[in-house]
């Protein structure tokens, strides 16, 4: 089993698949400005099994298309979609976020919560603001320093594991650069990383290894989400995710 193998079975088995909460995606959904309106098209880019998708349709009139490489997680955001009777709302579509199948100034509201990071900030921006139309809205969760200064190990951490991570106004900088005027923009509490995030993955590294046979790749994969869990509680002080909420001029 190759490592998306075992990334998938490790995560398609959880809420989320990232931090980030119901309450989080309410209040990002509030400041984009479109609760009072009606027929949205909306793309959720990078869905997992739908954790926030799920939010978007209960807050949100229009339709849904939920973007995901990896069909094991449409498979799940289907099945929960049905037992919401949620599937004329939502539509999951697979395809990569590096090529998506859609025209241009198609979308009212891009979303992608955590994932954008797979791509990068800048080159996420830069390839999907052609399918969003003129004054509508991005709404992004992404990695961010949320101080200036840092302790050497937890840069030399990021460094190896997403290099553009950056400072509010860095990012705020990069919306602008693209043609984006900001909205909103705030920071996650910690109960996003930590009760809907490393506490039900933790919960689910059991059953994990005993379906991967306590293979070596699959006890590496544990090993390496526990000591991204050590250095978040160690050093939450530094860094979490920010939503950003911009509108394309």
């Amino acid at each position: 089993m190759n490592e998306f193998d075992l990334l998938i079975d490790l995560h398609k088995h959880n809420q989320r698949q990232g931090p980030g909460s119901p309450q989080v995606t309410e209040k990002a959904i509030e400041l984009t400005g479109l609760m009072s309106q009606k027929n949205l098209k909306i793309a959720d880019i990078g869905c997992g099994t739908g954790g926030q998708t799920l939010t978007l349709a209960s807050y949100l009139d229009g339709k849904i298309t939920a973007v995901d490489l990896f069909p094991e997680f449409l498979k799940v955001l289907s099945i929960r979609t049905g037992e919401k009777g949620l599937n004329n709302r939502i539509t999951p579509v697979e395809a990569s976020m590096n090529n998506l199948p859609f025209g241009d100034d198609i979308f009212d509201l891009i979303w992608s919560e955590g994932a954008v990071y797979i791509m990068g900030f800048e080159k996420g921006i830069s390839l999907w603001k052609r399918h969003l139309k003129t004054g509508g809205i991005l709404a992004l969760s992404e990695i961010t320093w949320t101080t200036h200064t840092r302790p050497e190990e937890l840069e030399q951490f990021w460094e190896r594991e997403y290099p553009e991570i950056e400072t509010v106004s860095g990012k705020l900088e990069v919306l602008k650069s693209m043609g984006f005027e900001t909205m909103a923009h705030f920071i996650l509490p910690e109960d996003c990383w930590i009760d809907h995030y490393y506490l039900p993955l933790q919960k689910s590294y059991k059953s994990f290894l005993e379906r991967q046979k306590q293979s070596q790749e699959a006890i590496d994969l544990v090993a390496s989400n526990k000591l991204e869990f050590e250095m978040y509680k160690k050093y939450r002080q530094y860094y979490s995710y920010g939503f950003y909420i911009a509108r394309k001029l």
